[in-house]
Order: structure tokens, then C-alpha cells, then sequence
């Protein structure tokens, strides 16, 4: 129990001394100071690991701009089959371009062989690449707006910075892991059948996309809706692999996919921009962590 001097005078025993009893500003002055050790050294550590885990990601995505090493060179990669063995080929990709593709088809047992390749004067951009450079190349500039020099003032400061950060870097690895899904009738807008010598039969629509590591190719065989089935015309949406019986219309016909053919081919420098884009995501999200615990302690007790 407590020890009394006097009946109305209760003192806190020594080693059990209630933060009501004791000096309450002990408590803050101590969070006051771990709070600034952390901004002006703890923030700096892990923005300087940050840093160059961007810097190193961002040689895969040279800016035309910027005299530095690139890690990326022309390549080839052959294209495997994951639905069918009806094409075969090799796709060459610099970077965010694909700079020539070569096939080999054979779409139906009926059909001649077709050796076809994108002109000379044909390149496809893979868009999807070059947002996610882009992405990257923006945290980078965030996180290398704020050097050793700088003074963070607060922890919403350091949050502020880093849910921007977080923000460049989740698009650029949604940009790689997500496809864009296009419509049956986009695809036909896209004229790529034509950028091919000889040019892809009439009834071919083709695709390129990116998939997490995997460079994809797929080609649609299309025909006629027949006449009687026209009353059960329903036009499919956006996808990113359209599956045969897929409906669409186009300059006032009624077509219907027959056959999907999908290859692809592993591209291992995505594989290792995905790595340091998941480490990036991860040290921002400590660091944002980190001072969040702050920041909730202020907001619950004071």
C-alpha cells in the first residue's frame, strides 16, 4: 500500500510511481529526441539505401537525356508455346522496344506455312516498359531531392515523401505485372497484322504485352459470326487474353475469335527490375512505418 504523511497527502511509492506522480514531460522529451535521432540520421540511412537501390533499377531505363551506363542491350528471345504449337519465332527487344520479330506459323492444318517479319522501317513500343521506367525515374528524383544536407522538420514531412515514393513505385511494378486489357475491335485499330512483310492474313489480329518477366505474343484467328447465331450476339469487353468464342463487331460485321495462339519467351532483365522495385517498395515502407509509430503516439497522447 501506499505510505501517507498526513490524512490528506498520498505519496507514490518510489518504484511504482504512476506517470501522474512522476514528471510528466520525461516521457515526451524522450520521444522528442528518439523522433529527431530519427530524422537526422535514421531517414538519411535508409533514403541513402533507398537511393541507390533506384539508381541501380533505373540503368535498365537509360533517359535520353542522361550520359550513364545501361544495362539493357539488344536481344533475342524465343518464343514458346503455352496453347498450341501453331507459332514459333523470335522476338529481338532493345530496352522498351521491340526491334524485330520473325514467325513461323502454321494456323490450321489446311493453311500454308508463313514465314513473315516486321519491316524495316517497323518497331512496336512496349508501352508498358517504358511507364514503368518512367515511374521509377520519378521516385528516383524524390528520394534524390532530399540529401544528407537536408533537414526533415517533421514526421509527416518523411510520410509525405514517402507516400509519393510509394506511389511512382507501385505503378511501375502494376505497369509490369498488370497488362492492359484491350478490346477485340482496339486490337483491330492497332493495324499490326500490316507492319508484318508479308503482311498477316485478314482474318489475324495480334498483340504484344508484358506479363510480371514474360514477353507475350498472342495472335487471334477470326471469323464471321454466322447468320444464325446473330440473335445471341453479346460483344465481349476488354481483355487481356481473349478466348475463343470471344464476339466483337466491327465496321458493321459480327466476328468471332476461333483460335487463340499464345507464345512467350522469359526476359530475365525484368525479373531483376522487379526484384529492385520490390526492395524499393519495401525499405519506403519501413521507413514510412518507422516514423508513422511516431507520428500515432503524438495523436493518441498529446
Amino acid at each position: 500500500m501506499a505510505e501517507t504523511d498526513g490524512p490528506w497527502i498520498t505519496v507514490c511509492p518510489a518504484k511504482k510511481r504512476s506517470k501522474r506522480c512522476g514528471n510528466p514531460y520525461t516521457g515526451i522529451a524522450e520521444k522528442e529526441k528518439e523522433l529527431r535521432w530519427i530524422l537526422e540520421e535514421e531517414v538519411h540511412n535508409i533514403l541513402g539505401s533507398l537511393y541507390s537501390t533506384l539508381k541501380e533499377v533505373c540503368r535498365f531505363f537509360p533517359m535520353s537525356d542522361v550520359k550513364e551506363e545501361c544495362h539493357v542491350k539488344q536481344e533475342n528471345f524465343k518464343l514458346s508455346a503455352t496453347t498450341s504449337d501453331a507459332v514459333k519465332g523470335v522476338l529481338t527487344l532493345q530496352g522498351d522496344t521491340l526491334c524485330q520479330v520473325d514467325l513461323h506459323m502454321k494456323l490450321s492444318k489446311q493453311s500454308q506455312p508463313l514465314h513473315t517479319f516486321f519491316r524495316g522501317d517497323k518497331r512496336w513500343k512496349m508501352q508498358q516498359i517504358q511507364d514503368a521506367g518512367n515511374h521509377l525515374h520519378l521516385a528516383l528524383q524524390l528520394v534524390s531531392s532530399h540529401d544528407k544536407k537536408y533537414e526533415f522538420r517533421s514526421g509527416a514531412e518523411v510520410n509525405k515523401l514517402m507516400e509519393s515514393v510509394l506511389q511512382q513505385l507501385n505503378r511501375a511494378r502494376n505497369r509490369l505485372t498488370i497488362p492492359a486489357a484491350m478490346t477485340l475491335p482496339d486490337l483491330v485499330n492497332t493495324n499490326g497484322a500490316k507492319m508484318f512483310n508479308p503482311p498477316l492474313p485478314s482474318d489475324v489480329l495480334v498483340n504484344f504485352y508484358v506479363h510480371h518477366n514474360k514477353l507475350c505474343l498472342i495472335l487471334y484467328q477470326v471469323h464471321p459470326l454466322q447468320t444464325n447465331l446473330n440473335k445471341n450476339f453479346k460483344a465481349a469487353g476488354g481483355s487481356v487474353c481473349h478466348s475463343p468464342g470471344a464476339m466483337f463487331e466491327y465496321g458493321g460485321q459480327k466476328l468471332e475469335i476461333s483460335h487463340t495462339h499464345k507464345v512467350e519467351s522469359t526476359v530475365s532483365w525484368l525479373n531483376q527490375v522487379l526484384l529492385y522495385t520490390t526492395l524499393a517498395l519495401q525499405l519506403s515502407q519501413q521507413l514510412r512505418d518507422k516514423v508513422s509509430v511516431f507520428e500515432n503516439y503524438w495523436t493518441k497522447h498529446y
